[in-house]
């Protein structure tokens, strides 16, 4: 296919001028990023509908003026305006989990008449989801989208967000379709029909080799879109695990501790001591301003090029950057130790990596729930509220989720993203970047931990001089504990020694 490469002017935002786009899970990681991106580079786009439910007592209209309060939107919002950015989006009062996603006539009427591209988001990305309820939105609300969709009369692309990590029985995955775990619309019948407590008794045989409900209701999602591609212009994106975004608009921002943040945090504050892991294996990651980069380059191809031979694209980054495990917590602590330490620090950052189950639990025992019992009865007898056992009760129960990831290995290949790296001109480039080029690890990772500093922790820059002090006091706590105890435990084993000696001699 012959492509105009426009004398070097950017073809991807014109493409999506006066189109509206219905997107759902737009209060989510991803959907906020994805709705920035439109907003800040492609100002002239139609409207952008957003599928919205109440929640916590929140109005879906609560909730779009809660994303655009959010720091991501700063930037935008400074070159365009507030008011703006509200008037270019509509709230869409709905949920994927309910029948016909609870959306009005009218607003059924309104999107029908009016979209033509569809990003599908909502998602529960919790691996430890009941399965009843991971079916209902994963699976089951896919599928009332996929039916929304063919109501639409100007459809040019329904963009299922998957994962790239729901065909776990493939080391290498390809950009193709993949049969699923089992028959999407039987599992959605027997999951509609039987209580979640049965659901629940029988979730284990149900998933069979599969470790978590959130691999499999998306690996069902996938097979129900593939179906789709014959009656809809339908394609999947398979982001890897998406982490905080490299640089656009704010280095490092995320507004959660999922993945590798919540494991730099946890290691930072000195929380977590052990971890079974394959210290020298790697998982893929994906800076959010990649993915949705990503996903409006891919748009671009399919609806603008018509190319819709490509319909499957892997949103990945481990073919040109990979980062262990042991890589990204030793950067961690290197950079919490000596840059930006955190407040509150509980323990010098320090631990080791378990090759073995046991060496863990036996690490766990002593560096991490001896310690939170002890802390949490000071805290009671001083009058606090103890936190540290339930929090470690929290990691351990990431860590069930975490220990299949860490301790198996995937490759994914990712041939069209790599194709289309070739066919958008230099100003698409860098406006829609979706290549490696310029990414200093380092410098991420320091960005990524002083954004988590003051976007999850709320810790100010006025606090760093003090925390720096409290760091430098736990360093020599740590180093004399460490004398005591190696010291003592030499002592008493050379004492050992010493008396077995005697013994054999006299």
């Amino acid at each position: 296919m012959d492509i105009d490469m426009n004398g070097g002017r950017d073809r991807i935002a014109p493409m999506f001028k006066d189109r509206h786009v219905l997107i759902t899970g737009g209060t989510g990681f991803l959907g906020k990023a994805l709705i920035e991106k439109l907003l800040r580079c492609c100002p002239e786009i139609g409207q952008i509908y957003l599928l919205v439910r109440s929640k916590k007592g929140k109005l879906p209209r609560q909730r779009l003026e809660d994303i655009f309060a959010n720091p991501l939107f700063e930037t935008v919002k400074g070159l365009r305006g507030l008011d703006t950015l509200i008037s270019q989006c509509t709230v869409i009062s709905g949920d994927v989990t309910e029948p016909e996603l609870a959306i009005s006539p009218e607003d059924r009427q309104l999107i029908t008449e009016k979209v033509s591209i569809i990003y599908h988001c909502a998602a529960t990305i919790r691996f430890d989801e009941t399965l009843k309820k991971a079916v209902m939105l994963n699976t089951r609300g896919t599928k009332y989208m996929i039916d929304l969709a063919k109501q639409c009369k100007k459809l040019d692309m329904f963009g299922y967000v998957s994962t790239s990590y729901c065909h776990l029985n493939e080391k290498l995955l390809l950009e193709k379709p993949y049969p699923p775990p089992a028959d999407p619309h039987k599992v959605i019948k027997a999951v509609e029909w039987l209580e979640e407590g049965v659901v629940d008794g029988m979730t284990k045989k149900i998933l069979g080799d599969c470790p978590n409900t959130y691999a499999y209701t998306k690996a069902l999602a996938e097979a129900l879109v593939v179906e789709s591609m014959d009656e809809i212009p339908a394609v999947i994106f398979r982001p890897s695990i998406v982490i905080p975004t490299w640089r656009e608009p704010i280095p490092g921002w995320t507004d959660n501790i999922n993945g590798p943040v919540g494991l730099l945090i946890g290691a930072g504050k000195g929380v977590i001591r052990s971890m079974y892991c394959d210290s020298d294996g790697y998982g893929d990651y994906l800076p959010v301003d990649f993915a949705v980069s990503a996903m409006c380059v891919c748009t671009w191809n399919y609806v603008g090029n018509q190319d819709h031979k490509r319909n499957i694209y892997h949103l990945v980054s481990s073919a040109e950057i990979k980062v262990s495990w042991e890589g990204i917590i030793e950067r961690g602590k290197w950079i919490v130790a000596n840059k930006i330490p955190l407040n509150g620090v509980l323990w010098y950052p320090g631990g080791t990596m378990k090759r073995t189950r046991w060496e863990h639990n036996l690490a766990a025992f002593f560096f991490h729930w001896i310690p939170a019992f002890l802390i949490d009865c000071l805290l009671y007898c001083f009058g606090y509220k103890p936190i540290l056992w339930r929090i470690h009760q929290r990691i351990a129960k990431g860590f069930e989720v975490f220990e299949y990831y860490a301790n198996n290995q995937w490759d994914f290949d990712n041939a069209t993203i790599l194709y289309l790296r070739t066919i958008i001109n230099d100003e698409e480039k860098v406006k829609f970047k979706i290549d490696a080029g310029g990414v200093e690890i380092q410098e991420y990772f320091e960005n990524c931990i002083r954004a988590a500093r003051w976007y999850i922790l709320k810790e100010t820059d006025d606090t760093i001089p003090a925390a720096k002090r409290h760091m430098r006091v736990m360093w020599w706590v740590d180093k004399i504990c460490k004398t005591l105890i190696y010291g003592g435990l030499i002592y008493y084993i050379g004492k050992a020694l010493y008396s077995l000696l005697f013994a054999s001699v006299f």
